[in-house]
């Protein structure tokens, strides 16, 4: 059995992955794109942030009080893959990554919950 201690210590030698993730609403199909450079930390405040009802981002928590949470799915689209090159910048790279998603699903207006490009979050 592992201790406390142990548990701890593994997560946070842990790799922490770059990517981007989505916020989706299955009902109406509009999504929340995001990214961040340690994957974890979003995704969980996300959640978090809507169930107790004090999410930011006001037409979102709107449409999870309406439409319930299993009409919303949470999923990490694309991870960074780390190149052992040392020219290799995982911010520059998280850019890039940010850059195709954001052409890809538009998630603006009707698509989506963004207000803006700046989809980054620590």
């Amino acid at each position: 059995m592992k201790s406390k201690k142990d548990i701890k210590r593994e997560y946070k030698e842990r790799e922490k992955q770059a990517g981007v993730f989505q916020v989706k609403n299955t009902e109406n199909g509009k999504v929340l794109l995001g990214s961040s450079l340690n994957l974890d930390g979003p995704l969980n405040a996300h959640k978090f942030m809507l169930t107790v009802g004090s999410h930011r981002n006001k037409v979102l928590q709107q449409e999870w009080n309406e439409y319930g949470p299993d009409a919303f799915v949470f999923e990490i689209l694309e991870v960074v893959k780390v190149k052992d090159d040392p020219n290799f910048n995982l911010s520059d790279e998280l850019t890039l990554l940010e850059q195709i998603w954001l052409e890809e699903l538009q998630p603006f207006g009707e698509h989506g919950y963004n207000a803006s490009t700046n989809i980054r979050q620590a």
